[in-house]
């Protein structure tokens, strides 16, 4: 008997503890490249309007308090480019109709990056018109030279800037003015999230050097310089992406930097030929502070007509471990088979016994029954 009242007086406690976490911890699920279809200079848009695209995914997405992904292209019904179009066939050069807007907001996403190299394709009239259309649906964005965007989430405020070497963006290779825009936002930020586009691209690119990368003459940054700057600076959570392909993650100052998160959802005009077709998707938990606890990585990969596709295979996550450990020696990141990882200076939870059950146990028990679940 004693043991039943002694469990009874452990239960509110358990539900308080439970409720706390989840007030002020944060998971942030994150992808990469993002363009659902394009109709210049040759429709190249899928079926359906691209409604089915994500819909494989769509669960996991809508899973994390905030799900991010970094846009390429601009949403425009109309318009002509900015940059020259010699060859229909090999014009990379993206214009999604403005109604696709909904799969963005449909999928779960709660901010995009707008800092790469297709963000000007249609020159300032395409990009003003994807953030209008992306601030209709309260989809926070970054990409523009500006301080960033904030907002609050589980009694948290969180803030978000984008970086990349291109022309009208935040850029990633000057590192003086990162570092004080990042700094500013932490000012009046719990939690600040940076990303980047930067690194050279394809398969050849997929190992990280800690120097100036450099594709078609054009500077892309050295990211692993930037990466630490911005952390040092006041940045919880770092997501690469421009390479479209994964790379390797490292946890520098208890902060997750992700430094590619390859391809997601690129419908015609990429190419996902091996290592381009992977999709992870990362899951990311922050504390209330942003030092990174642990997350998950879902292996996925685009097989077209369709959009990403869970891939039973792990070969998304399997990829970015050897190349996690390839590179990084000391990335002080633990690895397990189910894809989860974790920060090395945190324990990972040890599933032993006692075992208490998850809160929603409580749920859709009889108090009775799970207290005498609880006591055999």
């Amino acid at each position: 008997m004693k043991r039943i009242a002694a469990i009874l007086l452990f239960i509110p406690l358990l539900l308080t503890v439970a409720q706390n976490i989840s007030s002020t911890s944060i998971s942030v699920a994150a992808v990469g490249d993002i363009m659902m279809g394009t109709d210049y200079p040759r429709n190249r848009l899928p079926a359906n309007d691209g409604r089915d695209l994500m819909i494989e995914v769509e669960d996991i997405l809508k899973s994390a308090d905030i799900t991010f992904g970094n846009l390429e292209g601009t949403l425009l019904d109309g318009g002509e480019p900015e940059k020259e179009c010699r060859d229909t066939n090999t014009c990379y050069i993206f214009r999604t109709p403005t109604h696709y807007v909904n799969n963005l907001s449909n999928a779960g996403f709660d901010v995009l990056s707008l800092a790469n190299n297709h963000a000007f394709d249609f020159g300032a009239i395409g990009y003003d018109t994807t953030a209008k259309l992306l601030d209709q649906k309260g989809i926070k964005h970054s990409g523009k030279l500006g301080g960033g965007v904030k907002w609050r989430k589980n009694n948290l405020s969180i803030g978000f800037i984008a970086f990349a070497p291109n022309d009208g963006c935040n850029q990633i290779l000057d590192l003086h003015t990162a570092r004080k825009k990042v700094s500013k936002l932490n000012d009046s930020c719990d939690i600040v999230i940076v990303s980047f586009h930067g690194g050279a691209e394809g398969t050849d690119a997929m190992h990280i050097a800690d120097s100036m990368e450099i594709y078609y003459n054009e500077l892309r940054g050295n990211v692993i310089q930037f990466a630490h700057a911005v952390v040092q600076a006041g940045a919880d959570l770092v997501i690469g992406h421009g390479p479209h392909v994964p790379r390797a993650m490292e946890i520098f100052n208890d902060r997750l930097i992700a430094y590619s998160l390859g391809n997601f959802c690129t419908y015609k005009g990429f190419s996902v030929s091996g290592a381009k077709g992977l999709a992870p998707i990362l899951m990311a938990n922050l504390n209330p502070k942003g030092k990174f606890l642990g997350g998950k990585i879902t292996s996925a990969r685009q097989v077209r007509p369709k959009g990403p596709v869970p891939d039973s295979s792990e070969e998304a996550f399997s990829l970015i471990k050897f190349l996690t450990e390839t590179d990084f020696e000391n990335s002080k990141i633990i690895f397990f088979d189910d894809g989860s990882f974790y920060n090395k200076s945190i324990k990972p939870p040890k599933i032993r016994q006692p075992y208490y059950p998850p809160i929603d146990y409580f749920q859709t028990l009889n108090i009775t029954d799970a207290i005498n679940k609880l006591t055999k």
